[in-house]
């Protein structure tokens, strides 16, 4: 099985930097680690070449203009250049413990889907962090007694409990997509992200509703695969009950594949 790990990013270069390193210190590297960007960055750039030689996998990079939040496209784009048979996909302001990779990979399973959980830095030590980060070249630990962050007992990894965590039918409450993972061939089977997801919101959970409507279900590894979510201020959901109207649409039709999704793109690119 080959794997690819897509971090989505918009002009936040210092944490990119943050999180290839940590990637870098994986006890299970991906195969290709493609950075999904939803601009055009120039520092974006020079943090990815600067980890070129650095890094064994192959790492790749595909931007769009930036014309507003459109990270569904982005993420299609990223997935079609993929070459890899497994997606494991974060977002840019998730940092990744070191046994990230390797929980996604050995809890994969046909027909199935899996998301994690976030251990969350509060706003207020995320520039600290940053900086410290910066001055000392490397990435602070945290600790269940750490008093920066939230939702601490989720940083407690026992692989163990994975047996106790089934797969459901139908998509939970809990599912986030700044950390889950799919095959390539059942996010083609759905066509991808829908494209018509402007602005924040909707389109990680539409795609995931699609997916069971599809027959793929979806498991929940807690205790395991642990990101530490740098937190931050609300995103801009001026366009939330537009997103909201498309996944109810997917809810209500038992819709499989998206009218604008991955083959659309692919069709207009050729």
């Amino acid at each position: 099985m080959t794997v690819s790990l897509i971090i989505s990013t918009y002009n936040s270069s210092e944490v990119l930097n943050v999180i290839i390193d940590a990637v870098s210190k994986q006890v299970k590297l991906p195969n290709e680690i493609i950075i999904a960007e939803d601009g055009n960055e120039i520092n974006t750039h020079k943090v990815i070449d600067s980890w070129k030689n650095k890094i064994s996998s192959k790492l790749i990079h595909v931007n769009q203009e930036d014309f507003g939040f459109r990270k569904a496209l982005i993420l299609n784009k990223a997935v079609n250049i993929s070459k890899s048979d497994y997606i494991i996909q974060i977002d840019g302001d998730c940092i990744p413990n070191k046994y990230f990779i390797y929980d996604h990979i050995i809890n994969a399973k046909k027909g199935c889907y899996l998301f994690g959980t976030r251990v969350h830095i509060k706003k207020t030590y995320v520039s600290k962090f940053l900086y410290c980060y910066q001055n000392n070249n490397k990435i602070l630990t945290f600790s269940l007694f750490s008093p920066y962050i939230k939702k601490r007992f989720r940083i407690i990894r026992i692989p163990f409990f994975k047996y106790f965590y089934k797969q459901n039918n139908t998509i939970s409450h809990k599912f986030r997509g700044c950390n889950t993972s799919f095959w390539r061939k059942d996010f083609i089977s759905v066509n991808g992200y829908n494209n018509d997801f402007i602005g924040w919101g909707r389109e990680d959970s539409d795609l995931m509703i699609r997916l069971h409507n599809n027959n793929i279900k979806g498991k929940r590894v807690k205790f395991c695969a642990i990101v530490y979510h740098l937190d931050h201020d609300q995103k801009d959901e001026s366009h939330f009950s537009e997103n909201d109207l498309i996944q109810k649409s997917s809810i209500l039709n038992k819709k499989i594949k998206s009218d604008n999704g991955l083959l659309q793109l692919i069709q207009k690119t050729s």
